[in-house]
């Protein structure tokens, strides 16, 4: 089952709902969020992040799971702060998301740092302790931290080349990736940790991709991960932790057919987990999950400004104030966000619009059905967006990032100021 404040309500998207025409979210009217933050703006509803993150943890707890957020996903000073009073841990895969999460107060040892090429900074915070753990990704990281001497707990990221079907450009498993220790490379890793006690091995980690609806692909994942548990053991290496990864879909439009079952397919990898573990005759190790996109996503809504509506031969446009600088996503692979008008209600016929940002490229958002007099100034809400937008955003064109705006009771507050023209160009040497 789906929490009721994740669920979708017809085209209304979790947290959203219409009062006398008018969009609300977190409570807040859309046009007073435009008018205190401007447009474009990342409005988080506060009501529906704290959903998933019980939705996660009530199904985790169940099994012992762990729950860790992947903060590729997002990640704010604020947001980190917020997190912290949860019980989910912390994932982090840069010295800057590293810093972030010091400064809202995650603590060291609920954090695991990522990242298929760690820097010398992010392999002496490791060392330092400043994380909890390590994923190592490759055998030079592993031969780095056996050369700094300290102790060090980690995990080993492996490569079960379980193939997910998603978007290729979203795939972190199988031959096309760059991701993950391969099969051939497993006895040199064990060799490494084998000789250099001071690296404390706690287990294995895989991560097959981004946006998987079908359990079968995590199951197989799992299934490949208890192999290499067992030839690990074999050398003496004993795994105590799996970490089976992440990339839960999360449902982006009023089609319940993109729905996934947190609690379900939970109970699968439970089943899994401890068939294998009988199976090979090796103790359960502790299981993990690291969902990011999944916690994040449902409680963002990208609120823009209709600039113009215009029709070409065969497609009529509607362009608003942001686009590929805030949003690359649809660009990048074909990520669909439900778009609708959010200002008013309209008695006019809906046809089918592309809509596309306003910068120098063809960058289009989503196709949606909107009213057909949508119009210059009118205000539309972009559903799902709080992973990977502002994470991934830009300075394209020289725009500004936007606002990120924190909305929960009828309340708002500021999680990222908008930055200014200044802000754009303060790096630039001037002389």
């Amino acid at each position: 089952m789906v929490a009721t404040a994740v669920r979708w309500h017809g085209e209304l998207a979790p947290g959203h709902e219409r009062r006398d025409g008018t969009l609300y979210v977190g409570g807040v009217r859309v046009d007073e969020l435009a008018s205190v933050y401007g447009t474009p703006a990342l409005i988080l509803d506060g009501h529906v992040l704290d959903a998933t993150i019980s939705e996660f943890i009530e199904a985790a707890v169940r099994h012992n799971f762990d729950v860790a957020y992947a903060g590729k996903a997002f990640l704010l000073i604020e947001l980190v702060r917020l997190l912290a009073q949860t019980p989910l841990q912390l994932d982090v895969c840069s010295l800057g998301e590293l810093i972030t999460a010091e400064r809202g107060g995650m603590p060291a040892h609920r954090m695991t740092l990522h990242g298929c090429a760690k820097t010398e900074d992010e392999l002496a915070a490791a060392a330092a302790g400043r994380v909890g753990r390590t994923v190592i990704d490759n055998l030079d990281e592993l031969a780095a931290l056996a050369a700094a001497g300290a102790r060090i707990p980690l995990l080993l990221r492996i490569n079960t080349g379980v193939e997910a079907h998603t978007h290729a450009f979203v795939q972190t498993a199988g031959d096309a990736t760059k991701f993950g220790i391969a099969e051939r490379d497993f006895a040199t890793a064990a060799g490494i940790l084998g000789s250099h006690p001071q690296l404390q091995f706690l287990g294995l980690h895989s991560h097959i991709g981004s946006q998987i609806y079908e359990t079968g692909a995590f199951l197989a994942n799992v299934h490949r991960l208890f192999g290499a548990a067992a030839r690990f053991a074999s050398w003496n290496l004993p795994v105590r932790e799996l970490i089976v990864g992440g990339g839960f879909g999360v449902q982006t439009g009023p089609d319940a057919d993109t729905q996934l079952d947190i609690a379900g397919l939970l109970n699968a990898i439970a089943q899994e987990t401890g068939e294998r573990a009988r199976t090979l005759g090796i103790p359960l190790p502790r299981i993990g999950i690291e969902p990011g996109r999944a916690i994040i996503a449902p409680a963002g809504t990208s609120l823009y400004r209709v600039m113009t509506k215009k029709r070409q031969a065969s497609r009529t446009f509607v362009v608003v104030d942001g686009g590929i600088a805030d949003n690359p996503r649809p660009a990048l692979y074909d990520a669909y966000h439900h778009a609708i008008l959010a200002s008013r209600t309209s008695d006019e016929e809906g046809e089918r619009v592309i809509v596309c940002g306003r910068s120098c490229e063809n960058d289009r958002l989503t196709e949606a059905i909107l009213p057909r007099d949508v119009r210059a100034g009118d205000f539309l809400a972009v559903c799902t967006t709080g992973a990977y937008t502002y994470s991934m955003a830009s300075n394209y064109n020289r725009f500004s990032k936007p606002a990120v705006v924190y909305a929960k009771d009828g309340s708002h507050r500021l999680l990222a100021r908008r930055e200014t023209i200044e802000d754009v160009v303060r790096n630039d040497v001037d002389v």
